[in-house]
């Protein structure tokens, strides 16, 4: 503009730039209390988000707006890291054995249901394999491992030891 002796109106209209955008001046952040306050918040509740941190900021007192929230959340990229799920390598399977007497493998499951009253009723469940018979169906409210021990035992007394006990977590 000044090499060429141009005026102000001139040289924009052959930049193809407007007035208003040339004789721009940005206002200065009037977010930077909040924003500071998001960012405690962070820090503090690491594993909160967005809505969450919304809330404490209303129960705190302050009328702010959810979206504006999320906003200056996510341009200080504070977004809660997705956590990976653990890969725990799978067993090798091994067919099942066949028993070929009564007593010589036991299958053991918990089955769970509820009484009327609302209490969860657990119930150990143990059949033996070759004769598909019930060894034994135990219901209690509640089953410990001291208790399950116990439990084995007296099925072992009346039936006599199996040589492989079977459950579904291996």
């Amino acid at each position: 503009m000044k090499q060429h002796g141009m005026s102000e109106r001139h040289a924009l209209r052959v930049v193809g730039m407007s007035a208003s955008a040339l004789r721009y001046v940005p206002k200065p952040d009037s977010n930077v209390e909040l924003r500071q306050q998001i960012v405690d918040m962070a820090q503090r509740y690491r594993r909160y988000g967005a809505p969450m941190i919304y809330l404490k900021l209303r129960q705190a007192g302050h009328q702010v707006n959810h979206k504006r929230v999320e906003r200056l959340y996510a341009q200080e990229k504070l977004q809660v890291r997705r956590r990976r799920r653990k890969k725990i390598p799978a067993g090798d399977r091994q067919p099942l054995i066949r028993p070929g007497a009564a007593n010589e493998v036991w299958s053991m499951d918990f089955v769970f249901d509820r009484v009327a009253s609302g209490r969860a009723l657990k119930c150990l469940a143990i059949v033996d394999d070759a004769t598909h018979e019930a060894v034994a169906v135990i219901p209690e409210h509640a089953i410990g491992g001291d208790h399950l021990v116990r439990l084995l035992d007296e099925v072992c007394a009346l039936r006599g030891r199996p040589s492989i006990i079977r459950t579904d977590n291996g």
